[in-house]
């Protein structure tokens, strides 16, 4: 009777165990499957949810921080023709994207439209100097009247610069180089930025995710248009993905992500770069590939990008974008800061740039389960281009054709510590707690059930054996 009775209990223990088990696995797809539920309903851009909640008014402080290349030796380029050398100064900081969103019209078609309007306040804290600190830079408007104007009305430009007394480069602040100044040759306003504060970017439509949320945030129109209309080529006036503030949930980090950038009039895509821990909460950073501005002999998508045959050495200098046909024709190259992933050229015809990825790559770090983008680094340099003219005085010593960087900027946020706590409690700390009891349910239960089972066959071992005596 004794030896039923461990009998049975072993077989009652070993049946709980598995039960426990079964239990633990039992609660993996009904684990994810509340989550995934969960998150499909906060991650929807309308009132109430989380999504809209950052979606609307970015939470984080946003900063664009602005190195100047000052121009050290500007009377040997133009009298001798000698190689421009700079040298970075800065920061200056201002924080950007305080403004919440205007226009928001929620549309019949799952979407929303909206306007992102622009503003800037200046952060003496966070700068190396004032906005009135001088910069001996690049004069903006000889160089963008230099490209804009036919070789043969340079006479029309000489007269023009001679006429106002300007040259080829100038010391202006910070506060002009940026926002605006009044030019003396072109009489009007001139700056890298002009206008900025009081103006907007879009109008947008994007899916709110309603009806599909791997759509979710996916920009459907720009400007009311669902492609751009400045590169005479389908496949580059593509607008694809979201605006980079955020993904449709349950990121892959195989597949690359894609965003639209108005600041560059192009779309891009980012690809996975390794896990990282942000303040305790899983992102994924993503990168912008070298080839994303690749020359079109070595990434042949971008043929249509080379806008200018001549200025591009016959398309096959890497690294710079001519955006001059979204800027109303005015002359502007962008680039990564100093000319990162760029051809050697570019920094043989400019001296004293030194690019270094950690400093001067564009990132997201992106949490995989709601798509949110919780850090970014957003880096830019803003070029002009000059070259040679026997007409212009100012570039009689010019021998080539000089893509010549101003500016770079780093727009940058992160989540702040209140923020990520209450993303780990709302999300992190519930999917680990589900984790945590379907590992241990599904772990006691199996020890659970064979360790019932092994001293169940020991003891009907026992019991055969005593039989057979």
């Amino acid at each position: 009777m004794g030896c039923c009775n461990r009998r049975c209990g072993l077989i009652a223990g070993a049946v709980f165990g598995a039960v426990v088990a079964i239990l633990g696995g039992v609660l993996i797809p009904l684990g994810n499957s509340i989550i995934e539920g969960t998150v499909k309903k906060e991650a929807v851009i309308e009132p109430g949810t989380t999504a809209f909640d950052n979606w609307n008014a970015t939470g984080a402080m946003v900063y664009r921080q602005f190195w100047f290349l000052e121009v050290k030796n500007p009377t040997e380029i133009v009298q001798n023709g000698a190689t421009p050398v700079v040298r970075e100064k800065g920061p200056y900081t201002y924080r950007t994207r305080y403004l919440p969103k205007e226009n928001i019209t929620f549309n019949p078609n799952n979407t929303v439209s909206f306007l992102l309007p622009f503003g800037a306040i200046f952060e003496p804290s966070m700068s190396v100097g004032s906005e009135e600190d001088k910069v001996v830079s690049l004069n903006l408007a000889v160089a963008g009247a230099y490209s804009m104007v036919p070789p043969g009305l340079h006479f029309i430009l000489q007269n023009m610069i001679k006429s106002s007394n300007s040259s080829l480069f100038h010391s202006r602040t910070v506060k002009e180089l940026l926002w605006g100044y009044p030019d003396p040759m072109l009489n009007g306003n001139v700056g890298l930025f002009y206008p900025y504060n009081g103006t907007s970017d879009g109008p947008y439509n994007v899916f709110t995710g309603e009806d599909d949320i791997s759509k979710v945030g996916i920009i459907d129109r720009w400007r009311g248009e669902r492609s751009l209309s400045f590169w005479d080529d389908k496949y580059c006036d593509m607008i694809n993905g979201t605006d980079a503030s955020s993904f449709p949930p349950f990121v892959d980090k195989k597949k690359p992500l894609f965003f639209f950038s108005s600041d560059i009039c192009r779309s891009v895509s980012a690809s996975f770069s390794e896990s990282l821990n942000l303040k305790g909460i899983e992102v994924y950073r993503y990168t912008l590939l070298p080839s994303t501005l690749a020359a079109p002999v070595d990434n042949p998508d971008n043929h249509c990008y080379c806008r200018d045959k001549k200025t591009t050495k016959n398309c096959t200098v890497a690294g710079v974008l001519d955006t001059s046909s979204c800027r109303e024709g005015k002359p502007v190259y962008i680039s990564l800061p100093h000319f990162l992933y760029g051809s050697p050229s570019l920094r043989k015809d400019v001296l004293g740039l030194n690019p270094v990825e950690e400093h001067h790559m564009t990132f997201l770090d992106v949490e995989p389960t709601t798509g949110f983008t919780l850090r970014f680094a957003k880096r830019i340099q803003v070029n002009m281009m000059y070259g040679p003219s026997k007409v212009i005085t100012l570039l009689n010593k010019v021998k080539d054709y000089t893509v010549f960087p101003v500016v770079w900027l780093n727009e940058t946020a992160v989540l702040d510590d209140e923020t990520a706590d209450m993303f780990k409690e709302e999300l992190v700390s519930r999917i680990q707690l589900l984790e945590t009891v379907q590992q241990v349910l599904l772990g006691s239960g199996l020890a659970i059930f064979g360790l019932c089972f092994f001293f169940y066959c020991v003891v009907q071992c026992n019991n055969n054996q005593g039989k057979l005596v």
